[in-house]
Formats: structure tokens, sequence, C-alpha cells
């Protein structure tokens, strides 16, 4: 093993294990489950079949037309019927051409049908996925699935099923025509064939692992450059430039070199079945020959020239169904995958007798509630408390201490191991998630904003607002004025993430986008921990407006965030350990009083 293999094995940290396992055992129940994707398109899979049949019925056809026009030259037949016999090959594979063409045309929108349908479903089953599936899987891991996995059955469903089954009538069409003819011309044929498959078999698992190498060494060099892009400033910061790029270049090296191993054993199958087929094209010729100098009567000139084209047509499917074998083996990894994803049942869902959630009030109420991420400790421990329809409580305590939880779990994007969680004395459990989380407003710490204008990623929580509703979202939390300030204003088209855009700002359009969406409920987690003091400001004057008349949660560390708050629960280790307004807890003088203290020193 080269150096630089090992160099990028030992030191790459982005091996998906995704492209690990590229290689699964044929699987008919699985095999039958992605052909069951074909049914939506029975005009496709006409129009491929008939056009790939007709191709194959020139090649069975052709021939024996051929054969019969030299017996009728050899044996002194009218120049004009020779030339009518002669005529009808041309007319063949004039046919064949076009019957290819549509062949090719068929197979091709079959398979990206398919590809669209199935990418379609994935896609729409993932978005209905719980959190806990994403804690458990990078996002990497998911888009590999999605686009990878997905792309990988292409060429199953674009190449392999028809051409399977019409190079499967040809290969049987062509022996049972061979034996019918001459029993003895077509054992001598058939001599090369066990040869063939044994070479071809052992070459296919040689060119079927090189090919593996390659896809795993093109995802870890794809995952080292997006790292290296995303991380490009801390890289600069630190003047990592030269080593990243020896090391970049070290991944390429190996990819390279092992895209060569690949292209060299790729390289010889084709040949191989070259050779092979002369070798059985010398056979038969030799041995006809001899038998037509030896007087056969069986044998005629023409009868051994349709076997030496009959011959020549055998090995094209032969190489084209171990061709469909690697790409059989490599679907069933992807699949594999793929239907891992689709059978994930999603840890949050509507129950059968879910009804719609009303037009709330506002009121919450937690009983008892008790959660686990896993088993080995619990991130709420027992809490209740109940709010009125209008209040504003802020959730303070260390990292850690179940702030967070408890707005994941009133979003309902996590369910309570134990208790009950009501909304206007209404059990969130056993009503529809759409129907709650369209009266839940939610403003994160990490603020995420799409591709696209300003305009349309503070009207994404309510796709019917009118410019003029946008703009007055925007004002309520004093984003207006550096959103005017941009080039094109609201129309200003961001990067991805919103890269263009500071953390202040950002988060100020994630205050517009769940204001616009007038959330009865309100939830702020961390929402301001990223905005300066100076912006804060502006901020808590626009929300003490807007919260008016909505039940506010607010997750925060800042002081400036919690004091007016009309209830302030007070978390550690999961439970709540003190809870009241500002200055009861401040006079109590307990554990909030000296989260309070240690800000202030920190601040001094």
């Amino acid at each position: 093993m080269s150096k630089i293999k090992d160099d990028a094995e030992l030191r790459s940290p982005f091996v998906y294990k995704d492209d690990e396992a590229l290689e699964k055992p044929f699987q008919m129940r699985q095999m039958l489950r992605l052909l069951k994707y074909m049914r939506y398109y029975p005009k496709v899979i006409v129009g491929a079949l008939v056009s790939t049949l007709g191709g194959v019925a020139v090649a069975l056809i052709a021939p024996a037309v051929i054969g019969t026009t030299i017996n009728l030259a050899t044996e002194g037949k009218s120049l004009h019927k020779v030339l009518i016999f002669a005529s009808i090959p041309l007319i063949l594979y004039i046919a064949k051409f076009f019957a290819t063409r549509y062949s090719i045309y068929f197979t091709n929108l079959l398979g990206q049908k398919v590809i669209l349908t199935l990418r379609k479903q994935l896609f729409e089953h993932v978005q209905g996925l719980s959190f806990d599936f994403f804690d458990q899987r990078p996002a990497g891991s998911v888009l590999v699935r999605i686009m990878n996995d997905v792309n990988s059955l292409q060429d199953l469903f674009t190449n392999g099923v028809i051409n399977s089954i019409t190079n499967m009538i040809q290969l049987i069409g062509i022996v049972v025509i061979m034996f019918s003819w001459n029993a003895r011309l077509a054992v001598v044929s058939m001599i090369i064939v066990p040869i063939m498959f044994i070479l071809s078999t052992k070459l296919r698992k040689l060119i079927r692992l090189g090919w593996q190498m390659v896809r795993l060494r093109l995802s870890r060099l794809n995952a080292h450059l997006a790292e290296g892009i995303q991380g490009m400033r801390v890289t600069e910061a630190y003047v990592r430039q030269e080593e990243n790029q020896k090391f970049f270049q070290r991944m390429n090296a190996d990819y390279i070199h092992q895209f060569r191993i690949a292209t060299r054993r790729s390289g010889m199958f084709g040949p191989m079945v070259d050779f092979t087929g002369t070798i059985g094209t010398v056979l038969l010729l030799g041995y006809g020959v001899y038998l037509l100098h030896s007087g056969a009567a069986d044998i005629t000139v023409g009868l051994l020239v349709a076997f030496l084209n009959y011959l020549g047509n055998f090995w094209t499917p032969i190489s084209q169904l171990g061709q469909v074998y690697n790409t059989l083996l490599v679907a069933m990894a992807s699949s594999e995958r793929i239907f891992q994803y689709l059978d994930t049942e999603p840890a949050v869902r509507d129950s059968g007798d879910a009804t719609e959630l009303p037009p709330i009030e506002g009121s919450v109420e937690f009983e008892n509630v008790t959660f686990r991420y896993d088993a080995s400790r619990k991130a709420l421990d027992g809490v209740s408390f109940r709010v009125s329809p209008g209040e504003t409580v802020a959730l303070v305590g260390h990292t850690g201490a179940g702030k967070s939880t408890v707005m994941n779990l009133l979003a309902r994007f996590y369910e309570p191991t134990e208790g009950r969680i009501l909304i206007d004395g209404v059990d969130i459990n056993h009503v529809t998630l759409q129907s709650l989380r369209s009266q839940v407003g939610i403003v994160m710490q990490d603020t995420f904003i799409f591709s696209g204008t300003i305009m349309d990623n503070i009207r994404y929580g309510r796709p019917d607002a009118t410019d003029e509703e946008v703009m007055d979202a925007a004002r309520a939390v004093y984003a207006d004025a550096f959103i005017r300030e941009l080039e094109d204003g609201y129309h200003t088209e961001v990067r991805e993430r919103g890269s263009r855009l500071s953390m202040g700002q950002r988060q100020l359009i994630s205050f517009a986008r769940a204001i616009l969406a007038d959330p009865q409920v309100l939830i702020l987690d961390e929402a301001t921990a990223s905005i300066d003091t100076h912006t804060e400001h502006f901020i808590q004057l626009g929300l003490q407006k807007l919260l008016e008349g909505r039940t506010s949660f607010v997750v925060a560390h800042r002081l400036s965030t919690i004091r007016e708050a009309d209830q302030i629960l007070v978390f550690q280790g999961g439970k709540i350990v003190e809870r009241g307004n500002h200055a009861l807890l401040m006079d109590s003088k307990g554990y909030y009083h000296g989260l309070v203290e240690a800000q202030f020193r920190f601040l001094a």
C-alpha cells in the first residue's frame, strides 16, 4: 500500500459510514420493493419494452436473412430474388436504428421518472421525521442518502431492468435458433461460454472493488473540501493555508491513484470479451469450414455465416448482463440505506384520534413532566407550572439545566416521557402537529436564514402576507432601518445561511419572521444572545408592544431580557428550584440571586 494512501486514511477524519459498505447480497424482497416504483409509469414501460424488443427482433431475424441470401446466391438463384433478400437486412437495420433510438429515450425517461419519485418520497419522509432522528445523524449523512444513494439506482432503472429482460430474450432466442438449425455447430459455438463466464466473474469483482475505493476516496475528498471552504476564515486566521493545501493534495493524489487502478481494470473487460469471443468465432469458423470440406449435407455457407452472426450477437447481451449484475449489487446497498430511512417512523406524529387544536387563548400548563433524551439521565424531572394567557415567563439556569427542553416539549418537537402538557386545557399529544405549531412561534438561538430575498425570509412562516405586513413586522423589531440600507432593500438576495448579514441582523430577521406569523404563544430560546446591547434595547421596546396579549416564554441569560417577566422559573438539574418575579427572587437571596450577582461580577 502506498504511503499516500496510508497518510490519507490515517489522518483524514472525513469518512462517511454510508460509503463504506457498498456491496450487499442480492435480496429478492428488496428488489421487488424497488421495482414497485416502476408501476407508476406503465406507458413508459410499454414504450421501452416495445422499442427494445424491436432491436432484439432484428438481432434474431437479420442473421437468418443474411444466411438465406448467401445460400440463394451460391445456389444460382435469379439475381432479382437474391437482391430482394439482400435488401431485407438494410430495412431491418434501419428499423433497428429507430428502435434503438426510442429504446434509449424510453429507458432513460423511465429511470429519471423513478428516481424523481423515489427522491421526492424520501425527502418528504425525512421532512416528517422528528428531531431525535436529526440529533443522531449529521446533515451530510442525510444528504448522501437523498442524493448519492438515489442517484446510484439510476443505472438499475435506466439500463438494468428493461435491458435485462430483452437480453435474456435475445440469448434464449439465439440459443434456440442455433440448436434447432444445427446442434453440432451450436455446441462448438457454446464451448467458450464457461471460460468467458469464469474470467468475467473474477474480473467484475476486481472492477467493482476498484470503483468502490474510488467512490470512498471521492467522498473523503468532497467532505474535506466542504470543511475547508466553510472553515476558511479560521484557516486564514491561523495561517494554515500551506498545511491544508499539502493535506488536500495528498488526498487528491490518493483519489487519482485509485481512479487509475479502477480504469485499468475496467479497460480489461471489453478486450477480454472480444478476445474470448474471437476464440469462439475461430473455433466455429474452423469447424464449419471442416464440415463444408468434408461434404456434410446439413452445412451450407449461408448457415455458417448465419451462425457467425448469431455468435457475434451472443456476446453483447452476455457482457451487458454482467454489468447489470454489478449495478444490482451496488443498488442493493443503496436501496438498503434508502429503505432504512423510509422505514423510520417519526417519534412524534399525529395519533389516530388527533383533533385540530382550535384557536387558543394561550394558557399553558406542565403537569409533572419528565423527559429523557436517552436512558442515562433525565433532562426534566417532574416539572410542573401554570402560565395564564398573555403572561411572559422567563426560564433561567445554567447550560443543561432543562430550559431549552421545556421549549422543545412545548412545540412538541419531542414528547414527554411522563406527564402532560396542556394548552387551554387540551393535551397537546392529542392534537395535530400542524394545528399546534401554526399557533406557536419560535425564535431559536441558532438563527437560520434561507437563500433568497429578505422579504421571502421574513414571509417564510406566513406565505400569504403582503409586502406591507412584512415591512410592518420588520419595523416592529427595528430591522427596517438596516434592511433599507442594503442595495435592494427587502429584495436583497442573501446567500446561504445569510452569510452576508451579521449575527444580530439575522436574529432581527428571525424576530420579524416569528412576529409576522402572529402566534398566540411565542418562544424565544436564547434569541437575544448574539445581539449587542444597543440593538437589544430597541428589540425590547418592540417586543413590549408586540407581546401584549400573547403568552411568551423567554430563555435567556441576560438580566435585561427577563427582569420584566411575569414569572421567572429557575431550573437546576432538570427541576424548578425557584419561581416568582424578579423582585421576589432577589429578596429571597436564593439560587436566582446568585446567578444575577455572578452576572454583575462578570460584567464588572
